[in-house]
């Protein structure tokens, strides 16, 4: 059976919807838009991917093989199928897939965090680099951190070459408050809230976040600045038929000034 919900009588409506990436019989792959939670939590039932998704196509058994935070966009996976489901989830809880992320973040030079390591992976360049720590997120508090102890996160962090985004070296990249650079993100594990924590602990967070390094307390409906996180590209290899599946986001990122924003109600 499907997993009920209590039915929210007065919630907010967010202006964002997904595009459909992808279907057959036992998967549907959706990309993500920023702030539309991929389940109901909170004050959001209705406006979810997961509900949408199930009321478009009235098919009330579709779950989510994995999740994305609200803030961040890009490739999902939900199953149709409910004979499927265990298999589609446990590529996800065994690691058995291979993600990328994009961000944009400060242009600056890294800063030697307070716990973990960093390896530089061609040195003398500074990236790629792989970071290494212990992430711990305690129930009821809305921050993850790190702390001494065995590491349980990884991330590879790369510098994106300006030419590769179609930008002059010579264009500024940014606005009043700083300039901004492409990084593509590599988690060799799966801890809440693991790229935001890792970003910030080099003094390089992710543009648009209101968690790190401190709590913005936004409007539910303030829509204006994004965090600029997407899940760029989801591959691995279908339990059912044995081949390899990718699937690439094609949510931009955007600095503040190019940021759109939902039409006004009629």
């Amino acid at each position: 059976m499907p997993q009920r919900h209590r039915w929210v009588t007065d919630e907010p409506e967010i202006p964002f919807d997904f595009d459909v990436l992808y279907e057959d019989e036992r998967i549907i792959v959706i990309d993500k838009p920023h702030f539309l939670p991929t389940t109901p939590r909170g004050m959001w039932y209705r406006s979810t991917a997961l509900i949408r998704l199930r009321e478009r196509l009235g098919e009330p058994q579709i779950t989510p093989a994995h999740r994305l935070d609200r803030d961040t966009a890009g490739v999902v996976v939900f199953v149709r199928e409910p004979s499927a489901r265990g298999a589609y989830q446990m590529l996800f809880q065994e690691h058995r897939t291979t993600k990328t992320y994009e961000c944009l973040a400060p242009a600056q030079p890294i800063s030697r965090p307070r716990y973990g390591t960093i390896e530089r992976l061609e040195p003398p360049r500074v990236f790629p680099l792989r970071r290494r720590s212990r992430i711990v997120k305690d129930r009821g508090i809305l921050q993850a951190y790190e702390e001494p102890g065995a590491v349980n996160a990884e991330t590879v962090i790369e510098l994106e070459s300006m030419e590769e985004r179609g930008i002059r070296n010579d264009e500024r990249v940014g606005d009043r408050r700083g300039l901004f650079r492409a990084y593509t993100l590599h988690p060799r594990t799966g801890k809440t809230h693991q790229l935001r924590v890792h970003m910030n602990s080099l003094e390089l967070p992710i543009l648009g976040d209101p968690m790190y390094p401190h709590v913005i307390d936004r409007a539910y409906d303030d829509f204006s600045n994004p965090l600029q996180l997407v899940a760029r590209t989801l591959e691995f290899i279908d339990p059912y038929t044995g081949d390899t599946r990718r699937f690439d986001s094609r949510v931009p990122l955007r600095e503040p000034s190019a940021v759109p924003r939902p039409m006004p109600a009629e």
